[in-house]
């Protein structure tokens, strides 16, 4: 049977009484028995204090043998406990109590005799400092950690900046370094033959060089005045090596927001430049072997129409004159209507060329395009022949627009024959108004201005134009008809009138499907013209005495608009150049209309001559006749009442016509 613990123990003395109740540190007296477990393997509590509780946790502890409290940890309490009974050699411990969660701090000693077998434990609860100690280990070990993490990081900036080819300079408001990486100085050294070092000012380091400090000063003080900015200038000393860089600056600021200096990452961009450069002047002999391309394929359509045409009107000329020595007459109205015809195809040609160079004449008027749509109608339906139907379709409320009439109708006729082409088997034209109010993002998809417009659509039923060469139809020369048949200026036409009436084209198209081509014309705001069009021809004739001042420095056009004034009655007086023609204008001779050529030779141009002719003469109707219409002469298209503009070459009942109406009561 196992030895049981006595039940009785030395108390102490009244004395020691108090203390042992009024400490706050526990206390207790522990004996050693004899058990299961073998010899000395248990104890019991024969003596506690009141604070064994506060501080343990365990309350009526007295009489509570070990292995009953807590018997996973009995054993390390027994060897720790029994090694002081054993050797009598005090011990101090901390122990973390796991039944109650608890750290304690511990000191036990053995009590005299031995033989009673008693040890006498002394403790405090530290759970608090035992918790306050582990969160400061482990917001030490986390400082620690975002320590390194800060250094590495550090360090890690520090090696890009250091490693970069990028040349990092930082100086303060006084211009002194304050950092500077190893590529930078290095290349400071190259171009300057200066090191450089941190705290060194940059300005001192040049002051033998006062056009290089110059400069430096100069952009660093933009950023020292808080200027962030990108530059591209060249730096370095001629002698050694001068290079260009790409500097971007930046304010240095402090953690208060304040600036304490500035910094810069700097590019060398020498061979980049140089590049573009290089690519410049490619891309620019590219330029100039497309435009001798275009030339060669313009002379070339251009040469072969025009011998066609003069072959006609020279053929036509000679067979008439040999008709007339012959005294034969019964084909000189055949020969007439030929050259005739072939002389208004080249006048076509050259209208072509100069509507896609935006400098043919035009005579906007405000009109409502539904009202040319019967006429043009009928004229397309001459043109592309019975086998292809042509369908207007005319938008109720169409709104005016200010445009040239006779030239719109060219386009769209243009347009028609395009379609006509490219419906060989037959098939629909269709032409059709509307209005079109482009907001921001539609005419920004579009590559035009946000407004209202006029929309003029051309659609056929052909075979349509592949996505590759959609976005080169509106450029002059392209064609993708067979050599001889066409010179590309149909289309580059087309879009040149609709660029000079302040509108655009776009075309669609759908392979097997068929094309679209619209005319976005401006929308005019104010009333739209309320004459026709195209009015009745009349045969002009003079009012007695009325006389015609007549300027151009090509003898035949002098001759032809002479003997056709003359024919109708009018009196004419001829002038080679704008000089002769003033002086007649300054003499008394009776004057009423005068009629001259825009580009005249000498000193003074058409424009000016009818000018001083009308200071002169307030009251002189003038008629500008010219083979292209020169903007700047003709002030940017402004023509004043009284004032009208003929483009050569013209009819003569044209040219009869409009001096009656300018003549006219």
């Amino acid at each position: 049977m196992a030895d049981q613990p006595s039940t009785t123990a030395p108390l102490p003395s009244d004395r020691y009484r108090e203390l042992f109740d009024a400490i706050d540190e526990g206390f207790c007296v522990i004996e050693f028995f004899d058990g299961p477990h073998g010899p000395l393997s248990d104890y019991v509590h024969i003596e506690a204090n009141a604070a064994y509780a506060l501080n343990a946790g365990i309350p009526n502890v007295v009489g509570q043998k070990l292995r009953e409290m807590v018997g996973d940890e009995a054993d390390a309490w027994v060897a720790r406990y029994g090694e002081v009974l054993r050797t009598g050699v005090p011990i101090r411990f901390e122990q973390e109590l796991v039944a109650t969660g608890r750290h304690l701090e511990l000191s036990a000693f053995r009590l005299d005799p031995p033989e009673a077998k008693q040890v006498a434990v002394l403790f405090k609860d530290v759970t608090a400092r035992h918790q306050a100690d582990a969160a400061q280990r482990a917001l030490n070990e986390e400082l620690e950690s975002r320590v390194a993490a800060a250094l590495a990081e550090r360090k890690l900036l520090a090696d890009i900046v250091e490693g970069t080819d990028a040349f990092v300079q930082v100086a303060d408001k006084d211009f002194r370094w304050l950092a500077i990486n190893k590529a930078s100085a290095d290349e400071f050294e190259r171009i300057f033959g200066i090191r450089p070092a941190v705290g060194q000012s940059m300005l001192d380091v040049l002051a033998d060089r006062p056009e290089h400090q110059a400069a430096v000063r100069d952009v660093w003080t933009r950023a020292l005045d808080g200027e962030a900015f990108v530059e591209v200038g060249a730096f370095g000393d001629p002698g050694r090596d001068q290079r260009s860089y790409e500097m971007r600056f930046s304010p240095l600021l402090d953690a208060n927001g304040k600036q304490i200096g500035a910094y810069q990452f700097v590019y060398d961009v020498t061979e980049r430049l140089q590049s573009q450069e290089r690519l410049r002047e490619t891309e620019e002999a590219l330029r100039q072997a497309q435009k001798m391309e275009a030339v060669g394929q313009l002379t070339g359509g251009l040469a072969h129409d025009f011998n066609n045409l003069l072959a006609g009107i020279s053929g036509a000329f000679e067979m008439i004159r040999t008709r007339l020595a012959q005294g034969r007459t019964e084909d000189v109205e055949r020969y007439l209507a030929a050259g005739q015809g072939a002389t208004r195809r080249a006048a076509s040609l050259t209208h072509r060329l100069l509507a896609f160079s935006r400098r043919q004449t035009l005579s906007p008027k405000p009109i409502v395009v539904n009202r040319l749509l019967g006429d043009f109608a009928e004229l397309v339906r001459r043109t592309v022949g019975p086998n292809i139907e042509v369908e207007t379709v005319a938008a109720g409320g169409l709104w005016s627009a200010l445009v040239d009439a006779n030239q719109l109708e060219n386009a769209l006729l243009n347009l028609c024959i395009n379609a006509r082409d490219a419906m060989p088997a037959g098939g629909k034209i269709t032409v059709e108004t509307g209005n079109r109010w482009l907001d921001e993002r539609a005419a920004r998809e579009r590559g035009m201005e946000a407004g209202q417009y006029v929309t003029v659509c051309v659609s056929d039923t052909g075979e349509g134009i592949d996505k590759d060469i959609l976005d080169r139809v509106f450029d002059p020369f392209f064609t993708t008809k067979p050599m001889g048949e066409g010179t590309g200026l149909g289309l580059s036409m087309v879009y040149g009138f609709a660029r000079q009436s302040h509108g655009h084209v776009r075309i669609y198209s759908e392979l097997g499907q068929g094309t679209m081509v619209c005319v976005y014309l401006p929308r005019h705001l104010g009333d739209d013209d309320a004459e026709d069009v195209a009015g009745p021809t009349t045969i002009a004739t003079a009012t007695e005495g009325q006389v015609v001042l007549v300027i151009d420095d090509e003898p035949t056009v002098r001759m032809l608009v002479n003997d056709a004034l003359v024919d109708r009655g009018y009196a004419t007086i001829e002038a080679a150049d704008g000089a002769a023609g003033l002086r007649v204008v300054e003499s008394p001779a009776r004057i009423d209309l005068l009629i001259t050529d825009v580009g005249l030779p000498g000193g003074l141009n058409g424009r000016q001559v009818a000018e001083e002719a009308r200071r002169l003469r307030p009251e002189l109707k003038v008629m500008f006749i010219t083979g292209y219409a020169e903007n700047a002469v003709l002030n940017h298209g402004h023509i004043e009442r009284g004032m009208e503009v003929l483009t050569k070459p013209f009819a003569i009942d044209d040219l009869t016509n409009r001096v009656a109406r300018l003549l006219g009561p």
